[in-house]
């Protein structure tokens, strides 16, 4: 549904409110599914150090190790996390752009990641 809105003294009318195209993304102003900034955007935007952290805070006490800051995107980010967890031995699961490993499998990590060639710092508690 759209509205124009009609200036007579001009006798031009402008857009004001349209639900056609859904929504917009907020760089190209275009509609989602014709999005051209995806593409170029950079898959991280930090420091380039990788980050390995172990979280506790809402797992019901349970600890998790998170990694944070790796430059890749969806199937290279999901191939890195299987390798973790199988040098691990557990479970875990790629939440956005983050890697999450069950247990406190700090040490591990992030020897692994080095060998990979990444910067990594121990983070958090």
């Amino acid at each position: 549904m759209s509205k124009r809105r009609h200036n007579p003294a001009t006798g031009q009318s402008r857009l004001v409110y349209s639900t056609d195209g859904g929504r917009l993304c907020p760089q190209c102003q275009r509609p989602g599914n014709a999005c051209v900034c995806g593409a170029d955007r950079p898959a991280a935007s930090g420091d380039g150090i990788v980050r390995v952290q172990r979280q506790t805070k809402g797992r019901g006490g349970k600890a998790v190790t998170v990694v944070q800051g790796l430059p890749l995107d969806g199937q290279a980010l999901k191939s890195l996390a299987r390798e973790l967890k199988k040098k691990c031995g557990v479970g875990g699961a790629v939440k956005g752009a983050d890697i999450e490993i069950q247990g406190d499998c700090r040490a591990v990590l992030q020897e692994e990641l080095e060998k990979k060639g990444y910067r990594v710092k121990l983070a958090g508690g």
